[in-house]
């Protein structure tokens, strides 16, 4: 079975192919075409995943490619992980928000919709491909803003495209380990878009124990979403947020924090990455220990600026492994064996959240089997959850209205009706600048 992966001399590709070394069950993936535009880049790569391979039996073949039809051709899967700019692009689109008081992350407020921007029309570029070239072919979406650009592709793919993150499989993993339950035998009731959901309730053999959570000062300050929010907010909300909803909470502190910051977390990545990949390409060097060591670095400085900036501490060491490679695997084992899994997926909404349409791409948990993923049932949402989740997908789709028309007055309205940027003025400038910055926005008019 051939697993193409766009983006695939990308920094996070050796964790994925570490899963599938993993995997020695009938219907595995025996092939892994990498593409990429950097063949550098990509020869970086190969050499650290051949070092991983090494004394692995029947472990996946794996080649390289800058010939996208190439790449797709025969797959069965296809693990898109692009990252239009570099992160070059992301350190731009921090620098220029931040310039202008608000917040640049890459998928929330204006970082996010400036990534959007451009990232949207080659992606919707490689879903007609793919429609082309591979039309049996699932298509599992990471690349960033993963809700967003999961809809835009699903326009042309439909079902067969499905987005994951491992930002609410770390929150459920988290919860379970804090109240002692077996993270495999909790269901999360977890509901949102990417990267803008709530855990609200754990439940283990039936009963929900979230309460339990809630109502120990203790237990809510032993885990980092207690921490970053605080056990008296976590509490009034009666549902535990994900990470990303602290830029909202606690958005000027944020903001500031990343203000005072030395580098922004792109600018910090850009370098740490170009090191790592002109360590890589001497032929003395271990390209696995050098990946090693910069992966453990990445991941014990994920949001440092939030935990700074709400006395959090450091991260825990049992959440410095990462974890979407782990639902990539779980979601192919799933489709590919008829292998009945649930899983929390970025999916087209059909009729789980009434408020949002049915091509609306949520994030909640989903019955995958050989047929894709299926949203469940799951409750309203509160009215605070509703309005923002309401607000923020208005904003997408705006962001796909500017990217298909070219309209800069639509880009304008995306940036402007975000609850974090709420100027109009603010908007023009962003949009001006952002244009300036990225030739890519060239389309915009």
């Amino acid at each position: 079975m051939k697993l193409t992966i766009l983006g695939g001399g990308g920094f996070r590709v050796p964790l994925v192919y570490g899963a599938l070394l993993a995997d020695h069950a009938e219907g595995r993936v025996t092939e892994v075409v990498l593409h990429d535009l950097d063949d550098r880049r990509l020869r970086a790569v190969s050499r650290v995943l051949a070092e991983q391979a090494e004394g692995v039996p029947d472990a996946p073949s794996v080649s390289a490619t800058t010939d996208l039809d190439e790449a797709l051709r025969g797959a069965a899967f296809v693990f898109s992980a692009i990252r239009v700019g570099g992160l070059q692009g992301r350190a731009e689109d921090e620098r220029i928000a931040l310039a202008a008081g608000v917040l640049g992350q890459e998928t929330v407020g204006a970082g996010g919709i400036a990534y959007g921007l451009r990232t949207v029309p080659v992606a919707v570029d490689i879903a007609r491909r793919v429609a082309r070239l591979a039309p049996d072919a699932w298509v599992i979406n990471f690349t960033n803003p993963a809700g967003l650009v999961t809809e835009a592709m699903a326009r042309h793919l439909g079902d067969r495209v499905i987005g994951i993150c491992d930002s609410p499989v770390g929150l459920g993993r988290r919860i379970a380990r804090v109240l002692g339950a077996d993270p495999r035998q909790a269901f999360v009731d977890y509901v949102g878009l990417n990267h803008l959901g709530w855990v609200r309730a754990l439940r283990v053999a039936g009963r929900d124990e979230l309460p339990r959570l809630l109502g120990d000062p203790a237990l809510l300050g032993s885990f980092e979403e207690g921490r970053l929010f605080g056990a008296d907010w976590l509490r009034s909300l009666g549902a535990i947020p994900n990470e990303y909803l602290h830029y909202y909470y606690f958005n000027r502190e944020t903001v500031r924090a990343y203000q005072r910051a030395e580098r922004t977390r792109g600018a910090f990545l850009r370098d740490q990455q170009a090191r790592f990949y002109a360590e890589a390409a001497d032929p003395g060097v271990s390209a696995l220990r050098a990946w090693d060591r910069t992966r453990a670095e990445r991941e014990a400085t994920y949001m440092a600026e939030n935990r700074e900036s709400a006395g959090a501490g450091e991260r825990e060491e049992e959440d410095l492994s990462g974890g979407y490679e782990k639902v990539a695997l779980a979601l192919m084992r799933a489709i590919a064996r008829d292998e009945r899994a649930t899983l929390i997926l970025n999916v087209r909404n059909r009729s789980t959240l009434r408020v949002l349409d049915a091509d609306a791409v949520i994030e909640v948990p989903c019955l995958v089997d050989a047929g894709g993923a299926h949203p469940l049932a799951t409750d309203p949402l509160p009215g605070h959850a509703t309005g923002l989740v309401c607000a923020v997908k208005d904003v997408e789709r705006r962001v796909l209205s500017a990217a298909e028309s070219g309209s800069r007055a639509t880009a304008v309205q995306a940036f402007a009706l975000h609850p974090l940027v709420d100027s109009v003025n603010i908007a023009r400038r962003l949009v001006d600048e952002y244009a300036a910055a990225h030739p890519g926005l060239g389309y915009l008019k």
